[in-house]
């Protein structure tokens, strides 16, 4: 019977030793997707996160319109808030949230500072918060300066009759809401809209319009004032001019028009989140 020898390349042929090696393989490929795969997936979730309650937000600012403005009684939604937390701070928050003012020329106060309140996704993993205030959408990077709108309010300025239109809304609530997860969003319009007097601003005249951001760090200026610049500086009819929070709103209209300025106040009730 012949006998078998190994040869020299058997010698290092061993079951353990290939185990060892396709195990080491299989480690580092999970330890590769754990370090690089794994945090990008948290990411484009956040990411995720982020547009969702962006849509959502404009959702609840189209409920908001219809009670407002459409004297719809009550209205609606449920939403997913996912990766933070939606919270109601009604008008009298502190510390105060955002201020309008609306002062003669001389600074003589035309309607009294008014504070809308809001409803604010925040976000601590995406470093976002989004607000619906004062009837706009407006997104902020914790780590970014600056702010940006995402859905605009409804004022405008109509050029033909020379007539200014601001429409202020309150958001209040009985108590202080926040949710996180599954919530409803169930909203009202609290009694009829007031109507301040109007005011009649002869050609040549000003306004001032003053937007005081949240004193609670909570600053949406850059949004509002890319959006008032838009809006009302106007030429040959209105010109604005920005000096610091003030806005200077010129009456220039070339058929000598009064300037209409007509400002209505909505005040809208949260009842739950």
């Amino acid at each position: 019977m012949a006998q078998y020898t190994k040869s020299s390349n058997d010698r290092g042929v061993s079951e353990a030793i290939g185990f060892m090696l396709i195990f080491g393989l299989v480690i580092t490929g999970i330890g590769l997707v754990t370090l690089y795969g794994y945090p990008l997936l948290l990411q484009q979730q956040v990411s995720a996160d982020e547009k969702i309650m962006e849509k959502n937000m404009i959702v609840l600012q189209n409920d908001v319109k219809s009670v407002a403005y459409k004297t719809v009684p009550f209205k609606e939604t449920s939403l997913k808030i996912g990766g933070g937390s939606l919270t109601v701070y009604n008008s009298s928050y502190t510390p105060a949230s955002s201020t309008v003012e609306i002062n003669y020329v001389n600074g003589t106060p035309y309607i009294p500072p008014f504070r809308p309140g809001e409803l604010r996704y925040e976000s601590m993993r995406s470093q976002t918060d989004i607000s619906l205030q004062n009837g706009a959408v407006v997104l902020r990077k914790h780590v970014e300066p600056g702010s940006v709108m995402l859905a605009e309010p409804r004022w405008f300025y109509d050029s033909k009759t020379n007539i200014m239109v601001i429409n202020l809304i309150n958001i209040t609530s009985a108590n202080t809401m926040a949710k996180e997860g599954i919530g409803t969003v169930q909203m009202m319009l609290v009694g009829e809209p007031y109507y301040y007097p109007p005011l009649l601003i002869p050609n040549g005249q000003s306004v001032k319009l003053v937007y005081t951001p949240d004193s609670g760090g909570q600053d949406y200026s850059v949004a509002w004032e890319n959006y008032i610049m838009k809006t009302f500086n106007n030429p040959p009819y209105i010109s604005a001019g920005k000096s610091g929070n003030t806005y200077t709103l010129t009456n220039n209209h070339p058929d000598l028009l009064d300037l209409n300025l007509v400002i209505k106040k909505f005040e809208v009730e949260i009842k739950s989140i």
